[in-house]
């Protein structure tokens, strides 16, 4: 009797006819999101009150709020419908974008830029403008993981680096990304969408300049400032070693990952597995296994002594590895009811973006887009709000470009509002924290964030729409 009385309780939460892995969002409860959010809530609250739990456990933690989601939705619908979620979840969503982050991090760490650098603003906002740049060229987590040890180490000797830190998450691990659809993930997703690949550099490239001209001189008003605070001494005293650049072999990999990923959006077979009730397609299986086979590569090909020169390790990796997967797997009902749209929980925030005569507001767009993307990942809050325009990339590119636009740059540019906003963030925050850098937590990095973004998101809102 009491097990009947609690499947009544959660059925109340959802009607009984909805079975199938694609939730109808129209009917979902938001208590359905709670787990999702506890995720949220453990990543900022833990590492503030109870740091050495949270560094020993996260991943225990993580996966005790992923059974809080699926063991209720498995009493309420079924195991069937359960695995078909968790298939769905983890071979569209997970894996791909595990494996994407595993060979970029892989290959990016074989490379080691070597030499006795000196972090003083005008060097260090030349690194920034490099990241920036490579970022649209072999994405926002190659060139972070390339450049972020070097950056690291040329400022080692600095009393203040944390601000250092923090820029790169804006400028490479995020805005940089904005120039072409291999930069950003969500940028990918509408590519494999039908968006031309040259709109996006021909419609983002101004947006994209105009926030990272702001962003870098910024930095270097700000730098400046803490480096004659700290009285650094121009030149280190330590003696100069030239620059020498180890593991060239691993750019020739990259470009590997650059080919895999655009092989699964120009190639379509037409087949495919079903696994679940997920198709599991021909040409992303064979993205995934090249990349991983360049992954093994770099390993097997990149001396130890570099990769020692780099600190690589595994952790960044198992950090993202075991939060994300438990965020892809409890954030489908958040997804779900924002796709829904007038018809969901959430219609109030959704009918914010169309104005009285229905067409859309550019403005609000960006916006809603862009601060959902700061807290429920970009690259699948971009795809509900690309759906809710139109969901016909001809239509978009060609009526109603300014509403593309303004998607694509809430999902890019606000993926750095805190450090679950985009893969790399956390991956960076890892690395530095790894390095000795007093990272700040999910709050503080909100309040570096929210003083320095948000002023610049209303000028290119005024600027743009």
């Amino acid at each position: 009797m009491t097990r009947k009385l609690l499947v009544s309780a959660l059925l109340s939460l959802l009607p009984a006819l909805a079975q199938a892995a694609e939730l109808d969002g129209a009917s979902l409860s938001l208590l359905w999101a709670l787990p999702f959010c506890g995720i949220l809530l453990s990543i900022a609250l833990f590492p503030i009150f109870a740091p050495g739990l949270w560094h020993h456990h996260f991943g225990k933690i993580t996966a005790l709020w992923s059974v809080l989601f699926l063991l209720p939705f498995t009493l309420a619908f079924g195991p069937g419908s359960t695995a078909s979620l968790v298939a769905h979840a983890l071979l569209t969503e997970y894996l791909p974008f595990i494996v994407l982050l595993l060979a970029l991090y892989t290959v990016s760490g074989g490379i080691l830029l070597w030499g006795n650098l000196h972090g003083s603003p005008r060097l260090n906002t030349v690194l920034l403008a490099a990241g920036t740049l490579l970022a649209s060229v072999m994405g926002t987590t190659g060139a972070a993981m390339l450049l972020i040890r070097p950056l690291l180490k040329a400022n080692d000797n600095r009393r203040h680096n944390v601000h250092v830190v923090v820029f790169f998450i804006f400028l490479v691990a995020n805005v940089g990304g904005g120039l072409t659809p291999l930069g950003d993930p969500p940028l990918f997703l509408g590519f494999l969408k039908g968006v031309d690949f040259f709109w996006t550099v021909r419609f983002m490239g101004l947006p994209v300049l105009a926030a990272a001209l702001a962003l870098l001189a910024v930095f270097y008003l700000v730098d400046s400032y803490y480096y004659r605070k700290e009285g650094v001494l121009p030149r280190d005293p330590s003696p100069d070693t030239p620059l020498r650049l180890y593991g060239q072999f691993n750019f020739l990999l990259i470009a590997g990952v650059v080919g895999a990923v655009l092989l699964s959006g120009l190639w379509k077979p037409g087949l495919s597995i079903d696994v679940l009730g997920t198709p599991l397609e021909l040409q992303n299986a064979v993205r995934d296994l090249i990349l991983l086979l360049i992954a093994l590569l770099s390993l097997a090909l990149t001396p130890r002594q570099v990769r020692a020169g780099n600190d690589f390790n595994w952790a960044p990796m198992l950090e993202v590895g075991k939060l994300f997967a438990g965020i892809f797997i409890t954030i489908v009902p958040a997804i779900a009811i924002l796709r829904a749209g007038s018809d969901g929980h959430l219609a109030t925030l959704v009918g914010l973006v169309s104005g009285e005569d229905g067409m859309p507001v550019n403005a609000m767009y960006f916006w809603l887009t862009g601060l959902l993307s700061s807290f429920l990942d970009n690259a699948p809050t971009y795809l509900v709000f690309f759906n809710l325009a139109a969901g016909d990339a001809q239509l978009l590119m060609k009526e109603l470009p300014q509403t593309l636009l303004a998607i694509s740059m809430g999902a890019v540019f606000m993926g750095a509002m805190t450090y679950i906003g985009n893969a790399p963030n956390f991956m960076v925050k890892a690395i530095a924290e790894q390095r000795g850098v007093a990272m700040p937590g999910f709050f503080g990095f909100l309040l570096w964030s929210g003083v320095i973004l948000l002023p610049l998101f209303a000028g290119l809102t005024w600027l743009f729409f």
